[in-house]
This record gives C-alpha cells, sequence and structure tokens, in this order.
C-alpha cells in the first residue's frame, strides 16, 4: 500500500475553476468569444458598407438608379404588409385608413419601379425644395430663439439654403448625381459607423473577459497563485 509523500500534498483539480488543468473553460469566457464574434461580423458588414459607398461615389447614376429602385421596392413591399395588416383587422374602425395607406404606398412604389428617370427626377426636385426651405426655418429659428447654440442653428440654416439652391439651379441636369451621392455617402458613413461599434465593442469585451491579459485577467491570475 503506497503513501504519499507528506511534502507533496494532493491537490485536486477544480471543475471549472480558471486556471486549473483539465477543467472546462469558463461560460463568461465562452459568451465573451460569441459576442466577439458577432462584432467580427459587424465590422465585415461595416467593410461591405463602405466599400459599397465608394463604388457608388465613382458611379453616381448607377447609385441614384438603384436608390430610386430599391425605395421603390420598399414603398411596395410597406403597402402590401399595410393592406394585409388592415385585412386582417378589417373589424376595426380605421380598416379604410389602413387600405388607402397601403394603397398609396403601392402605387408610389409602382411609380418609382416602372419610372425611375422622372422618379428620379421629382425626388431630386422635392429634396432641393426640402433642403431650401429647412434652411430657411433653421435660419429664422435661430435668429429668434437666442442661445447658446444660436451660431450653429445660423450655420446649419446657410448650408441648407446653399445646398438647396445649389440642386434647384442645375435641376433637372442634377438628377444624375444628387441622389447618388446622399445614398453613397450614407452608406460610406453607415459603414464608418459600423466599422467603429465593431472594433471598439472587440476591445472592450477584451478588457472586460475572463483570462484575457488585462487588469481582469492579471487580478484572476493573481487570485490563483
Amino acid at each position: 500500500m503506497s503513501r504519499s509523500s507528506p511534502d507533496t500534498p494532493n491537490t485536486p483539480n477544480t471543475p471549472g475553476r480558471p486556471g486549473s488543468s483539465g477543467g472546462p473553460a469558463a461560460p463568461g469566457r465562452s459568451a465573451a468569444d460569441r459576442v466577439s464574434r458577432g462584432l467580427s461580423w459587424l465590422v465585415v458588414l461595416g467593410s461591405l458598407l463602405v466599400l459599397a459607398g465608394l463604388v457608388g461615389l465613382v458611379y453616381v447614376g448607377v447609385a441614384t438608379l438603384t436608390s430610386v429602385l430599391l425605395f421603390g421596392w420598399l414603398l411596395l413591399f410597406g403597402g402590401v404588409v399595410a393592406l394585409a395588416h388592415a385585412l386582417a383587422s378589417r373589424h376595426s374602425r380605421y380598416v379604410w385608413l389602413g387600405l388607402i395607406v397601403g394603397a398609396l404606398n403601392i402605387a408610389a412604389g409602382l411609380i418609382l419601379i416602372l419610372h425611375p428617370d422622372v422618379s428620379a427626377a421629382g425626388l431630386t426636385l422635392f429634396a432641393g425644395l426640402l433642403f431650401l426651405s429647412g434652411g430657411v426655418f433653421r435660419l429664422f429659428g435661430g435668429l429668434v430663439v437666442r442661445g447658446s447654440e444660436m451660431i450653429w442653428s445660423l450655420v446649419q440654416g446657410a448650408f441648407g439654403i446653399l445646398l438647396g439652391i445649389l440642386v434647384l439651379a442645375e435641376w433637372p441636369e442634377s438628377t444624375r448625381y444628387v441622389l447618388g451621392t446622399f445614398f453613397s455617402l450614407a452608406l460610406l458613413f453607415d459603414g464608418l459607423g459600423l466599422i467603429a461599434t465593431g472594433m471598439g465593442g472587440r476591445q472592450l469585451v477584451r478588457m472586460v473577459a475572463p483570462g484575457e491579459s488585462g487588469p481582469a485577467g492579471r487580478a484572476g491570475d493573481g487570485g490563483n497563485t
């Protein structure tokens, strides 16, 4: 019968303890890995949006046509959903309002899809008028309501008025590039935002995840010794 030496005491491994040999992975660590993988896909999606935005800025005419068709399909799908919802709740008092909204969305979507050139011209004209009116309201609002952000309101109003005048002055020639430029810039900045969110989130996960070489990880290593 063999005896264990008193100089080498038997210390059994604790299952599930971080740092112990042969133990299973910590649940917090596996959750951190899943979050990190999700954030990596967020970075990939942001990179694709940035690439699409850059391509759209190069081929502005194609981006304009794409934005009009995409808007048309969204209106068409939203109209179908609105009609289905109105028919499902046909006993409601506002069923006719849902039917009218759905029918208008379907009609607008079909017009945008079947006549993208004319629709792009109309949307560009509407965008120019929107910029101009919004800039005028911001400018007068900044002059009437004086406060700490008056200068910023005046700058925004002047920029909106200038942008509206530029769009309307070159209309309908501006139809070829206005919508495509705004659509591409929206994709570009949305993609940059997703990339920043994903990379910042991954760094945050590394800081708080157990077993990492950060303050939390060093504290855990110190507790195991």
